[in-house]
């Protein structure tokens, strides 16, 4: 009698169909941030994907994306855990804060409507923006910005996260979410920030869409605000 192996290659097994979680990763790289904060932002992006990597199921459910603003806004696109490559940072120039806002809502729309048409169930997804200045690409943009993200967490397109680093302007980004105030990060603290995005999305990826989860305390990694 023929004997069945054990070890089933993964090209004959089923395609998953894991529901999916798209995160937009909205970096500032401007001038202010050099030195020390670039390069705790760029060990806590390492991190983040080497603590995904751990959990089986977390990785193939989160699909991240980067979008990085100094001078220019480049676009890192959206990849899972596994094939998602680490982008190198470098600060340099301005602060292109609305362009980066907008091409990043942009990128998840695009990604959205790929998962969809793909069968996938969709859990809401994450955008995080974490900045230590201000908008300087004009008050245009910034105003598109910030419509943009009011309406989308209206229509419960996205959670919307802004954590400011050092000097980061909180009024400005006090304007961007009526559902959540800016998050104070203490000191550069990136890798506890990190560390919780990573539980956070693990404990998501447990659940099921539309599911109510509870995320760890952020006391870790923030400061209060006066």
């Amino acid at each position: 009698m023929e004997q069945i192996p054990f070890n089933i290659s993964e090209d004959l097994l089923p395609p998953r169909t894991d529901p999916r979680c798209p995160v937009v990763l909205l970096l500032d790289t401007s001038g202010s941030m050099s030195g020390s904060p670039i390069q705790e932002l760029q060990n806590g992006i390492s991190q983040l994907k080497s603590e995904l990597e751990q959990d089986d199921l977390t990785k193939h459910r989160v699909e991240l994306c980067v979008v990085t603003f100094g001078g220019n806004v480049e676009v890192y696109e959206f990849m899972n855990v596994d094939n998602f490559a680490i982008p190198k940072l470098f600060a340099t120039a301005d602060t292109p804060m609305g362009q980066a806002i907008l091409t990043g809502l942009e990128k998840l729309e695009v990604k959205k409507d790929e998962i969809k048409n793909n069968g996938f169930p969709l859990f809401r997804p994450w955008v995080f923006l974490i900045t230590d200045g201000a908008p300087t690409d004009g008050n245009d943009l910034w105003n598109r910005a910030k419509n943009t993200i009011k309406v989308g967490e209206k229509n419960k397109k996205f959670l919307f996260y802004s954590i400011g680093v050092q000097n980061a302007d909180m009024n400005k980004l006090s304007e961007l979410s009526d559902e959540r105030p800016p998050l104070k990060l203490n000191g550069l603290k990136f890798s506890e920030f990190f560390r919780w995005l990573s539980s956070s999305l693990s404990s998501l990826a447990k659940s099921q869409p539309g599911d109510k989860i509870s995320l760890p305390p952020v006391s870790s990694w923030t400061k209060l605000t006066s």
